[in-house]
């Protein structure tokens, strides 16, 4: 016992030390560490530019107005905004490692992301999570976690690993764990099933937030959704469907990523009447857009340029009202107590973040990043992570079958499919392709076949092991042969996206961190993703469609209409086999 209250005593008197010093720096009697001099800020209180001194000390902002510092910035000629939040993010499909997507978008001033570990988590269970946790762990953004609500997203569906509230019960006391993410079996819920219900009522009994996902959900699901207790979603890709959960009191996350891009038809809601209740995300990032458009600044730039929003307006949708939602309340504003976390931009016409600063540290400047080392993670973690494939290698015979199966429509642009009917055999001509479904966790040897239509290829075979939300294998090709060789090379590879032809490889980016990310810096990354996605394309791929993405997606029993699992064609509105 009085080892524990002398190690209380310790922590008090260090808390009483950098509090005093903090006050001390806010009253002016002894400098402050950092002094951003001349600044001009987004007040996101009075929604106003004001010009002040911004004094820090100890990481946070401890005075405005006239200070001298250890260390100072003249910010004349700049913005000086809030580190930018992503209100909800998968970190595994920037398709590199965490440490390689915070040197991404740190550079673009986000200062704070909420993931959702999703992805790896279904390939690895809850050690996924204990990964991201540690992969994560001090990077110079912070990385705050929506526990995975569907693991699997359906029960329909086979991942690596089934969890229930109590799998990930205690994970609700690790200090950077906000909530329970995206409750995509929103079916589950308005159809009262217990195990989906319970994830419900046990985040609840932890006090924490529980984001939706309920693309056109409406009318008395839409009520039952929402009076379960889900506070959020950012599946809207109308403004009529998010002015309707906005209005049942829900926040909605104006998403634009790589795979839905919804902020020109959410723009209506960036306005005084609606913002309160808005934030921005991007759910999915690829490497080229990291690369080539940046994160939440790029976000904010089109709000502002292209649909005329208030550039305040667009500031607090890029930092405060995430930090509000999130109950982070000492970020996402420039005033005294807040982190001296600050996304500083030349000006809102082209705003280009100049200079990062991440607890009052400078890491960004003027195209210079600062060294950002590598988390230490546990070695079972790690060797568990690079050995997730568990199937045996597969046979032309394996997708072979003259049974009609449905057709799976694609949609350009969108991830919603439609019921195109059914088909007994690949008929390039017309745009049918054989798609097939391959579980590679647990040895169980199932294959779900169907058709697609709208891809576009004309030969070969395509194939990843990003397949959402399972993150099995899927293919799609023209040739049973070309499609058991793709499967087999992205079985050799631990993962990645393959593109072959007469049983040749034309292009491959592997992915061999749980079959969804890379070791690899994100330009190699990146520059492979590209020469790949181009091999995709010469082999008739159309252009309006991203030959990965919209793949992986295509096995996603949550979103309208038809998808394939490895047990085959399933209509999403029934939950039934067709």
């Amino acid at each position: 016992m009085a080892r524990s209250n002398e190690s209380y005593s310790a922590r008090i008197q260090r808390k009483l030390l950098k509090k005093q010093q903090i006050i001390e720096a806010a009253s002016g009697r002894k400098k402050a560490d950092l002094v951003l001099k001349n600044a001009r800020y987004v007040n996101v209180f009075s929604n106003e530019l004001r010009t002040a001194d911004i004094a820090c000390a100890n990481g946070l902002i401890v005075g405005l107005g006239s200070y001298e510092g250890e260390r100072e910035y003249d910010m004349r000629g700049r913005i000086v905004c809030p580190g930018f939040i992503d209100a909800h993010i998968h970190l595994e499909s920037s398709l590199v490692s965490p440490r390689e997507f915070a040197r991404a978008v740190l550079p673009h001033g986000t200062t704070t992301v909420i993931t959702d570990p999703h992805e790896i988590t279904n390939v690895m269970g809850a050690d996924g999570i204990d990964y991201m946790l540690q992969a994560t762990d001090g990077l110079p953004i912070d990385v705050r976690f929506m526990l995975p609500s569907c693991v699997p997203s359906t029960p329909l569906d086979e991942s690596g690993a089934v969890l229930d509230y109590r799998d990930i019960d205690s994970y609700y006391d690790h200090p950077r764990v906000q909530g329970l993410a995206e409750m995509m079996n929103a079916y589950g819920v308005t159809h009262n099933d217990p195990d989906v219900v319970a994830k419900i009522i046990a985040a609840q009994a932890h006090h924490k937030k529980i984001d939706g996902h309920a693309p056109g959900l409406s009318g008395r699901e839409l009520d039952a959704y929402i009076a379960a207790g889900v506070y959020s979603d950012h599946e809207c890709s109308t403004v009529e469907d998010a002015i309707a959960k906005l209005k049942r009191g829900q926040f909605i996350m104006i998403r634009e990523g790589t795979a839905a891009k919804n902020l020109e038809a959410l723009a209506p809601l960036m306005t005084p009447r609606y913002c309160d209740r808005c934030m921005f995300c991007c759910d999915d990032r690829h490497p080229s857009d990291l690369l080539e458009e940046g994160h939440i600044d790029s976000i904010v730039r089109r709000a502002i340029n292209d649909y005329g929003v208030d550039p305040i307006i667009a500031v607090k949708l890029a930092c405060h009202n995430a930090a509000r939602y999130f109950l982070l309340n000492n970020r996402g504003a420039i005033a005294p107590g807040y982190l001296a976390d600050f996304a500083i931009v030349d000006d809102f016409a082209h705003f280009n973040v100049e200079m990062v600063f991440k607890g009052g540290e400078l890491y960004f400047d003027h195209g210079k990043l600062r060294d950002i080392p590598a988390p230490r993670i546990d070695d079972y973690l790690n060797r568990r992570a690079h050995d997730t494939f568990h199937l045996d290698h597969l046979r032309p015979e394996d997708f072979e079958d003259a049974r009609p199966r449905g057709v799976i429509g694609m949609v350009p642009g969108e991830i919603v499919t439609t019921d195109n009917g059914y088909a007994d055999r690949p008929d390039p001509q017309r745009d049918i392709l054989k798609i097939a479904v391959i579980e590679r966790h647990r040895h169980t040897g199932h294959i779900g076949l169907g058709y697609l239509q709208g891809y576009g290829l004309k030969r070969g075979a395509v194939a990843t092991s990003i397949c959402h939300d399972s993150h099995n294998i899927i293919v799609v090709g023209a040739d049973p042969a070309d499609m058991a060789f793709a499967a087999n090379r992205i079985l050799d590879d631990h993962g990645g996206i393959v593109v072959v032809a007469d049983a040749c490889v034309c292009s491959e980016l592997p992915l061999e961190i749980a079959g969804l990310m890379s070791d690899a810096p994100l330009a190699d990354v990146n520059a492979a993703l590209e020469r790949t996605r181009q091999a995709a394309f010469d082999l008739g791929v159309h252009p309006g469609i991203d030959p990965f993405m919209s793949l992986s997606f295509m096995s996603l029993p949550v979103i309208p209409t038809l998808r394939l699992t490895t047990r085959g064609v399933i209509d999403v509105n029934t939950q039934r086999f067709v």
